[in-house]
């Protein structure tokens, strides 16, 4: 078990049966919020008009602002340096992710693009394995195989062979190995750093990466439609700020494979949002997938659990 401290305002969950249900304690129910939240990032996405690094820079940068403002109010806290530049080092890989991810949501569908950016489980587990850290036993490797094989069938109908379709899952890909470099670093780092401090850093240094990126690449910092605003703003609030600083609260507390196996789940959401906004109803393979991945899910959080 990884018990989330009485100190933490999060701390209103009871864990009704530790070591049996390690879902239902507190960082998991954290992550399974942050899950729903960062559902909403491809389709929120959908609604710009904005260039993807645009997108990008303006959505970290609005996080920045409303994540730092507590920062003002709080007793400063004493960073090792070794710990800030591994948090910037991260954001360095967070601005990877999404440069690479929004750019494929512009040449591949929705489903294609989530799909192959989150098989970042398979990466994190094999890192894990590779170095001795956080080793998954068999059956829960069998779990995570089973999450994929339900992505990959939720994105299957989409799958398409033309050569922009094909770049844009290979930066979905991208995107998938640059979260996994996220992930890793934030289970080290978090271990000494608070959560709002960590995701300030970075965020931060994200934006200015990201600001770097849209210049070099000519996009327009101003001029598009005045709704692209309120997009940024809530993919600030809704994917960023209750999405992934949920997860690096989760963090401390969750090893980097857990957290990433429960990103998994963020298809189903996206789909559901699509069918809800658009009307675009999930045929019967997509349904299977969605509940292929969310028995994987459990599974592995059950198996995972009692190594």
């Amino acid at each position: 078990m990884f018990p989330a401290p009485k100190t933490s305002i999060l701390y209103v969950v009871i864990d009704l049966a530790p070591g049996r249900l390690p879902f239902i304690s507190v960082p998991y129910i954290v992550v399974l919020l942050g899950v729903l939240s960062v559902s909403a990032s491809s389709v929120l996405f959908k609604f710009a008009t904005a260039e993807p690094l645009v997108v990008a820079f303006y959505r970290l940068a609005f996080s920045v602002l409303l994540l730092g403002a507590p920062l003002l109010w709080r007793k400063r806290e004493k960073i090792d340096r070794r710990d800030l530049w591994l948090s910037v080092l991260s954001g360095l890989f967070l601005a990877a992710h999404f440069a690479t991810w929004f750019f494929s949501l512009t040449m591949t569908s929705i489903a294609s693009s989530t799909v192959l950016v989150s098989m970042q489980p398979f990466l994190v587990v094999l890192y894990g394995y590779l170095v001795g850290a956080e080793r998954t036993n068999g059956r829960a490797l069998v779990a995570v195989g089973l999450t994929v094989v339900g992505a990959i069938l939720i994105g299957w109908g989409d799958f398409a062979l033309d050569p922009r379709a094909l770049l844009g899952d290979v930066l979905a890909f991208l995107g998938a190995v640059a979260v996994t470099g996220y992930l890793l670093i934030g289970r080290q780092v978090r271990q000494r750093m608070s959560a709002i401090a960590y995701s300030v850093v970075v965020y931060s240094a994200a934006t200015v990466a990201l600001l770097i990126a849209a210049l070099a690449w000519g996009s327009p910092l101003t001029g598009f439609a005045p709704g692209n605003w309120w997009v940024f703003v809530a993919l600030a609030v809704f994917p960023t700020i209750f999405g992934h600083t949920l997860f690096n609260w989760a963090l401390k507390y969750l090893p980097a494979s857990v957290i990433s196996v429960n990103i998994l789940g963020e298809p189903v959401g996206a789909t559901l949002l699509a069918w809800l906004i658009w009307g675009t109803a999930p045929g019967p393979v997509t349904l299977l997938g969605g509940f292929l991945l969310l028995v994987g899910i459990a599974l592995f959080l059950c198996f995972n659990s009692t190594d």
